[in-house]
């Protein structure tokens, strides 16, 4: 054996301590790796108009009061002419959601106080009363808060348990079915919410509806947005004369158009005027992490006299926690 040869064991020895030095001081590098951010909605924003059918697609506990003051126009066309009407009607109500898990919740969606206060006495008459009463179940089938994309369907029941004095508590009751949609992108939001409310007996309309979002966060203090709505009736109800205490109960018999959101005439020729479409501007204030308040001023685009919109201001509060 050559000294090269017996040489050559020390050689790797001596290789493998100098190799084992220089790694003693380091670690092994992370493989970094995405994590699903729990908080990847904590900007969302509530729409505002078109209460009780367009609803944020997130299932959250919240607590959310509203105050609707909408006005009259001044006439209204119907198949007897042009007749006066008048006057506005305030509706305060209080929905409340109940989430179950991240992906289901329970919704109270319709309920409230209305009162009625009419400018051409005795044809139309000041009335107040309690609103019918809704609730359901919404569940998101797409949630992903890293694009912080949404997407949720909604299924509630109306009941008939308000006053005839503020044209509710007739027919059988009512369904809606709503699908919901949520997209943000930094400070910018859309959302879209498209259904359809059925009727369980004919006497009152079947309508669909589509509503839009839009908003963008200036600051905490100052979220524009901007909103659309469109309200058209499907099936018209039977035109039985009803609600006596207004009109001498002949709204359903003469009226060409129905009240879509806020009121179910059962107007047998509403099908004359089917579409009622809306345009909102407004913004929302976030006054604490789990409390903003909103309000949004609305208008018709289609004409104010084949519908009972003249103009609505809303203001709401929504409390989640």
């Amino acid at each position: 054996m050559n000294a090269t040869t017996r040489s050559l064991p020390r050689i790797v020895s001596l290789l493998a301590l100098a190799t084992s030095s220089a790694l003693a001081g380091t670690t092994t590098p992370e493989i970094e790796r995405t994590v699903p951010s729990s908080n990847g909605f904590a900007d969302a924003r509530r729409p505002i108009t078109n209460p009780t059918l367009f609803d944020l697609a997130l299932p959250t506990t919240n607590i959310h009061p509203i105050a609707m003051f909408h006005r009259l126009p001044d006439y209204v066309d119907t198949t007897i002419g042009r007749v006066p009407m008048g006057g506005d009607v305030q509706v305060y109500a209080l929905q409340f959601e109940i989430a179950l898990n991240e992906r289901l919740s329970i919704v109270a969606t319709k309920d409230g106080y209305v009162n009625i206060d009419a400018e051409t006495e005795p044809l139309w008459s000041d009335q107040s009363g309690f609103a019918n009463l809704g609730a359901g179940v919404k569940y998101a089938f797409l949630l992903d808060p890293v694009s912080r994309t949404a997407a949720s369907g909604t299924l509630t029941f109306e009941l008939p348990t308000g006053n005839h004095d503020v044209f509710q508590g007739e027919g059988d009751g009512a369904a809606n079915l709503i699908v919901s949609g949520l997209k943000l992108w930094n400070e910018f939001q859309l959302a879209a919410g498209a259904g359809v409310h059925f009727e369980f007996d004919d006497q009152l309309a079947t309508t669909s509806f589509l509503s839009a979002h839009a908003s963008y966060e200036i600051n905490r203090w100052f979220i524009p947005l901007i909103e659309l709505n469109w309200h058209h009736v499907l099936d018209a109800g039977d035109g039985r004369p009803n609600f006596s205490s207004q009109a001498g109960g002949a709204v359903p018999v003469v009226a060409t158009f129905e009240g879509f959101d806020l009121l179910n005439f059962g107007a047998s020729n509403a099908s004359q005027n089917r579409d009622l479409v809306t345009a909102a501007i407004g913004s929302r204030a976030k006054l604490t992490d789990h409390v903003d308040l909103g309000w949004a001023y609305e208008i018709p685009l289609t004409d104010e006299h084949e519908s009972i919109f003249r103009d609505r201001l809303t203001f709401d509060l929504v409390w989640t926690f």
